[in-house]
Order: C-alpha cells, then structure tokens, then sequence
C-alpha cells in the first residue's frame, strides 16, 4: 500500500485530470487504540477516493492535509463522519487551491505533531478557550493580552499577526519550550495562541495551563479559518501577509502586504522555495531577479553544481555521500554538510 510512481509520472497524472480538486485538512486529539489497522482501512478508502495527500495517525488522534476530487467530496464527508469518534469533525478548506499533493502518505507516527514533550506535561481534556475569528481580533486588543505565533520561524517571516510574539524555532519539538520562556512570569496575562490549522494550538494551551497560566485562548480553526471568515463578513484583518502550509502551494495570499525579504538580495519578497539542487533543497525566501540570476538555487555553488553533466553530479554525491554517512548525523543536516564540503567544485 504505497505509491510505486516517480515524481514525474505523478505530475503528469495530475495534469491530465479532467476534474478540480479540493485541499482541505481536518484533526482531532481522540484515542485510536489499533493505529495500524486504522491506518490501513483509511488508505484503503481514500485511494479508493482518488485522494491524495500526508495524513499522520497517532494513538492520540489524526491530523490530516489532502487533496480530493471535487465529485468526491460529499463521499468523504460521509465516511469521515460515519467513524464515531470523528462524527462531527470540522473541515477546513484551502484559503487558495493549487497543486498541493502528487500522492498519499498515511503514516503512523508517535504524535500528531511533533513537540516531542512528556505526557505528564500537558492533559488534552484541558484546552484553552477556542475563539471564532471575529473574537479573537477583539481578544487580541483587550489589556494584559499577549499574543503568541505558534509557528516555526520561517512560517512568521511571510505573514503574521501584528504584535505578535515570534518564537525563535525551526521545529515543532523547539516550540513549546521556546513559548514557555518568553511567557516565563507573564502567567496572569491572557495569552492568545494561533497558529495554520488550530492543531498545533491544542497541545500548546494545555502546555501553558498545566504550567500555570490562568487564561489561554485559542483561534478557532487557525489562520485558514480567519482569512475565510475575514472574506465572508467583511471585518479588517490583523493577519498580514502569506499563511505558509506545507504543500505543493507553499503559502495562501491573505491580504497584499509582502513583509519578507529575499534571502540573497533583501529585497521585499515572499516567496518560499527549495534549492533547485535537490542534494541542497535548502527553504528559503527569494525574489524574481534572484531567481534569474541564481537559478533557482540558493547560492552560486549550487546553481555552479547544476551546470555540471549528470554522471559528473552522481559520481560527486555518491562521494559526499560516503563521508556524510560515516559521520553518523541525521539525514537532515546533511544539505549543509554537502556545502561545507563544497564538493562540486
């Protein structure tokens, strides 16, 4: 039960659908005691459904981001809501579409997302407040409110609530640690949280209760749901900028202020892409002459890689690769180990 295509054969695929598709995600903390067996009936059904996307399953619950043909919608909604513990799941619908995902992951994993914290830390039958988005523009304003991104770094850099405080995180499982020391004495002030979805918020305020704090509310459905209420009923947006998720579309326009900087040139710009050397594949921000002049890649170096002939580029990463592994590090440090052996020179 896993897809067998390249990437180019999926491309393809999804460019010759005849059909419109809907990006959507959905979540729920809830006990899911067989995660295996669950997971298997799902990819089960959503291949069955011509879905495509990356669905996480824990034994705390399911958070989900697909990509559905439009005919099959109503199918979904139904069997989603026929599991008894996700009867009255909500949905969350794309602020934008585009091509999202090119093929479907459902993994088990130990959570649904990763802050990688004890058990004891927190308690899921303890949450904050959950405010509609129209509230939480009026909460946000009231005295001793403090207003926290609940976000990793790079997301900020692109669009984020005015005022608010932007922990200094690339990964999930820096956050939580991150917000509790720059909220360290601030206990009985009222600490609003937001992040894309609403899923990682959940955690985060049962976090900060159980560590003290007396007032912590939530915004209802995230940034997705704000820019679709912010549309629907007209009211001024204290969100500026791009709402970054982590698919084929990389960003949701919310309103028109662009307030990132290109990476290279630090020229306003807020677009996020990876290195075009897949053996770099670094996240970064860069405005259209620097996509020119570079490329696509993040540096000289890599663009200066790319211009060598392909079994030139294999027989040098099958090189670095060697050295790499013999160093025993995560897989994830190795793009910046591949430049500081700089081996396509």
């Amino acid at each position: 039960m896993f897809n067998k295509k390249s990437q180019k054969e999926l491309k393809r695929d999804l460019e010759q659908e005849s059909f419109k598709r809907i990006t959507c995600s959905f979540y729920r903390y809830v006990d899911i005691v067989n995660t295996e067996e669950f997971r298997n009936r799902l990819y089960q059904k959503f291949s069955h459904l011509n879905i495509l996307g990356r669905v996480y399953v824990a034994k705390e619950g399911i958070n989900a981001q697909i990509s559905i043909p439009e005919q099959n919608w109503a199918r979904l909604k139904d069997y989603i809501h026929s599991i008894d513990i996700f009867s009255d799941i909500k949905f969350k619908h794309a602020v934008e579409e585009g091509t999202s995902f090119l093929k479907l992951k459902i993994l088990v994993r130990d959570e649904i997302v990763a802050y990688k914290v004890p058990h004891e830390s927190y308690d899921m039958n303890k949450t904050g407040v959950h405010l509609k988005p129209v509230d939480f523009n009026h909460s946000i304003k009231e005295k001793d409110s403090i207003l926290v991104d609940m976000r990793n770094y790079y997301e900020s850099e692109v669009g984020r609530f005015k005022n608010a405080i932007i922990p200094d995180a690339h990964f999930s499982k820096e956050l939580l640690s991150k917000v509790a020391e720059v909220l360290e004495g601030k206990e009985d002030k009222k600490v609003h949280l937001y992040c894309t979805g609403g899923i990682r918020c959940e955690k985060a305020s049962s976090y900060l209760i159980k560590k003290g704090f007396k007032e912590v509310y939530q915004l209802e459905g995230g940034v997705i749901q704000y820019a679709h209420d912010m549309k629907e009923n007209d009211f001024k947006s204290e969100f500026i900028g791009k709402n970054f998720v982590f698919d084929g579309r990389m960003r949701e326009r919310v309103t028109n202020d662009i307030i990132g900087k290109c990476h290279q040139c630090k020229a306003l710009s807020d677009d996020h892409k990876n290195c075009k050397n897949d053996a770099c594949n670094l996240l970064f921000i860069q405005c259209d002459k620097c996509a020119e002049k570079y490329n696509d890649c993040c540096s000289n170096a890599c663009n200066e890689f790319l211009q060598l002939d392909i079994e030139t580029q294999k027989k040098l990463r099958k090189d670095k690769d060697k050295k790499v592994s013999s160093a025993k590090l995560s897989i994830k440090f190795r793009p910046k180990l591949y430049k500081l052996f700089n081996y396509w020179k």
